[in-house]
């Protein structure tokens, strides 16, 4: 079995001793990540300005563990209400723009005041970053 490694990186943190992110061999799973704008609890007020954190750190996560958003399996959103599911699309396009070639995807509605997420990936040792 391989040896667990926590991933961190700069601009998000948990509060209590958890990882943004951990490593089992070539499985990667994230904590909860939160919409902060990096390095501060600040979260924008735009869902728009969410996303863009919650990407951005998602991923920085996916890069420190040598991956990338190709090797994204699933990701799962817990958003505030269903107007916050037209504002992933652009998003999610950019990253994932192959329909052939898509992670799945989970939107929880009605869940907090802001937006967050999750994901799982899938790093192979020779996984280009």
């Amino acid at each position: 079995m391989s040896k667990r490694r926590s991933i961190d990186i700069e601009g998000l943190s948990h509060l209590t001793a958890i990882p943004v992110a951990s490593r089992i061999g070539p499985l990667l799973v994230s904590s909860v990540i939160a919409p902060f704008d990096p390095g501060t609890r600040t979260v924008p007020s735009s869902i728009e300005g969410q996303y863009a954190n919650i990407f951005r750190h998602a991923g920085r996560m996916l890069e420190a563990a040598g991956g990338n958003w190709d090797c994204v399996a699933k990701m799962e959103f817990w958003i505030p209400d269903a107007s916050g599911r037209a504002a992933l699309e652009a998003p999610w396009l950019e990253r994932f723009p192959d329909a052939a070639s898509r992670p799945a995807r989970h939107t929880h509605v009605g869940q907090g005041n802001a937006v967050s997420a999750s994901f799982i990936a899938w790093i192979e040792e020779s996984t280009p970053s």
